[in-house]
This record gives C-alpha cells, sequence and structure tokens, in this order.
C-alpha cells in the first residue's frame, strides 16, 4: 500500500498549530522570527513534494520533532526554555542547557534527511558511504548555522544575545557542533536500519 498522507498531514497540523500559538506572545519577535525560520522554510518545501517523493514515516515523525524543539525555542529563547531549566537543576549544570537538544536534533534529522535522497534517490549504493556523507552534510548544515549566528550578532550587535544563546559560554560554539555530530552519530546508528526497512517499504509501493 502507498504512503498514507493522514501522518504527514496530522504531524503538519500539530507544527502549525504549535507555530500559530508560539507566535501570540512570544519572549522576543525578532528572535522568534529568527529561530522558527528553518520550520517556515520545510513545511512549504515538504507539502510540495510530498506526492512526488514521500519521506519515510519515521522522518516525516523526526522532522514533526525537530520543529517543534525550535518552534519551543523561539517561544521562549533557548536560553529561558522552562524545560532546559528543569534540565538544568536535574543534572546539577551551570547553565540551560536546552540549546544543545535543538543542536542534537540539527544533526540527527539532517543526517537521515541526506541519507534517504542519497539511497532513494540511487546517487549511492553503498550505504557505508551514505552514512559517511550524510553526517559530513549534518555537520555542514550545522556549520552554516553558525556562521549565521555569527552574520546575526555582527548586524545586530547585542541585539543577537538570545538569537545566540550562549549564556557566556566560550565554547558555545564548538559544543553546538560536538552536538550535531553525536546526533548524526545516532542517526547512523540507532535509526538507520528502521529508515531501511521504511524505504523498502515505498520501493515496493505503486507510484
Amino acid at each position: 500500500m502507498p504512503i498514507s498522507p493522514r501522518t504527514p498531514l496530522a504531524l503538519g497540523t500539530l507544527v502549525l498549530l504549535a507555530l500559530a500559538v508560539s507566535g501570540i506572545a512570544p519572549y522576543d519577535r525578532a528572535t522568534w522570527l529568527l529561530e522558527v525560520a528553518p520550520v517556515l522554510i520545510a513545511l512549504p518545501v515538504l507539502a510540495a513534494t510530498w506526492r512526488r517523493f514521500p519521506l519515510t514515516p519515521l522522518l516525516y515523525w523526526l522532522i514533526a520533532l525537530h520543529a517543534l524543539v525550535l518552534i519551543l525555542g523561539g517561544a521562549y529563547t533557548y536560553a529561558r526554555v522552562p524545560q532546559g531549566f528543569w534540565l538544568q537543576d536535574a543534572l546539577h549544570l551551570t547553565r540551560n542547557p536546552y540549546d544543545k537538544i535543538g543542536h542534537f536534533m540539527q544533526g540527527l534529522v539532517p543526517a537521515l534527511v541526506a541519507r534517504e535522497i542519497l539511497l532513494r534517490g540511487g546517487f549511492l549504493t553503498s550505504r557505508r558511504m551514505a552514512g559517511f556523507l550524510s553526517a559530513c552534510v549534518a555537520l555542514a548544515i550545522s556549520a552554516v548555522y553558525e556562521l549565521i549566528e555569527w552574520w546575526v550578532a555582527l548586524a545586530l550587535g547585542m541585539g543577537a544575545q538570545d538569537f545566540l544563546g550562549t549564556q557566556g559560554d566560550p565554547w558555545d560554539t564548538q559544543e553546538d557542533l560536538f552536538f550535531a555530530l553525536i546526533g548524526a552519530g545516532v542517526a547512523l546508528l540507532v535509526f538507520a536500519g528502521w529508515q531501511d526497512r521504511q524505504m523498502r517499504v515505498l520501493a515496493r509501493s505503486p507510484a
């Protein structure tokens, strides 16, 4: 059976509702817009490509989860997310770690998206090479995001502090890249087999 539209439709509706609620009274409107910009870009792309290139259900779920992480961070700013303060207290940390969850997802989801495109598009047949290049793509995206943060900081000065979310940590950029690398590793070690099974189902489905 072809993939049902119910899963992406339900998840898309959930993300849109969360986006709307988060935009009612965010902590800082400009920061909210910067943080949710990837969601605003991804939703139309996914809607436009669903029929000719539907993704695996696993990937739709993870993309939706990533979107919700971004939306929550945009609503409060990453340094002020309540769930992050709970983690900070539980783990006895010196700062709110919610932004690291975002960077973990920034490695996990793009790695699986790249892997699915490379394998299903026929660009590669070796799953090992697909895994390696997928991790490279995830790290490249994370590095570009850090450059965007730098450009925003140069353009806005102190007005970019909430978007940067460094919380006084001089190693924040390096830690962000490291968490993206961890996310990519988890994607390949934990989710790749699951993704392969769902890709085989899609390959058997009628066009």
